[in-house]
């Protein structure tokens, strides 16, 4: 990629996810992350101090909704684009975001892999340029917005267990081991176990041993994409 590097802002409520985020968005050529914030409110004066090209946008702010916010800024005059990130599943957010700049969706909780692919198929979209020759390369440029169909998970792995792997973590900020996991989403711990494997490959969560047991230490998993 060339010319002047994509600049993004980071505005996400959850100090440890913005600044993995932040380090997400640094991980991909072209990008870089100009700042980060924690409510609308700081969104706002960062904009006021620093050129942006992009919001990589939580929608569930303590002071405004995602949407309200990308509302006023474009009533303002400021024509960043947004990046939504979500766990919200709700397609009537998503139809209205599409009024306000949203160029994409990231659902919560996401890998590194998941981003890096949007940002990605958003620069590919901003570096279209000059008069399309007909139709085709009209729909050639709005293709590269939207995304492959998910990855295939890793075999004897399910998308719904996963989930409710991910929310288990994510519930317990002083992290989990493998025997809690399965003790809370109802399954056994060399399952559990493989699936916060995925996680730490993914970027998702963090591993470390978990010392003050008798015998040998059990493994402590951790939420770190603060998805």
């Amino acid at each position: 990629m060339t010319g002047q590097p994509i600049r993004v802002l980071v505005v996400e409520d959850d100090p440890v996810a913005a600044d993995a985020h932040m380090m997400y968005v640094g991980r991909v050529p072209g990008f870089v992350a100009v700042g980060k914030a924690h409510t609308g409110a700081e969104a706002r004066r960062a904009l006021d101090r620093t050129p942006v090209d992009l919001l990589l946008l939580d929608l569930h702010l303590p002071d405004v909704h995602g949407l309200q916010l990308a509302r006023s800024l474009r009533a303002a005059g400021r024509h960043a684009d947004v990046v939504a990130v979500t766990s919200a599943r709700d397609l009537a957010v998503v139809r209205e975001g599409v009024s306000l700049g949203v160029v994409q969706y990231v659902l919560k909780p996401f890998t590194f892999a998941t981003l890096r692919d949007r940002l990605v198929r958003y620069a590919e979209f901003r570096a279209a340029a000059g008069e399309a020759s007909g139709q085709d390369e009209v729909d050639r440029a709005l293709a590269t917005l939207r995304a492959p169909g998910p990855a295939a998970l890793p075999k004897g792995l399910s998308g719904p267990t996963l989930e409710r792997v991910s929310t288990a973590l994510r519930d317990a900020p002083d992290g989990l081991t493998a025997t809690g996991v399965a003790e809370a989403v109802g399954i056994s711990r060399i399952t559990a176990r493989r699936y916060l494997e995925h996680l730490v490959d993914s970027g998702c969560a963090a591993r470390r041993p978990q010392y003050g047991t008798v015998g040998r230490p059990e493994l402590q998993y951790r939420w770190t994409s603060g998805a």
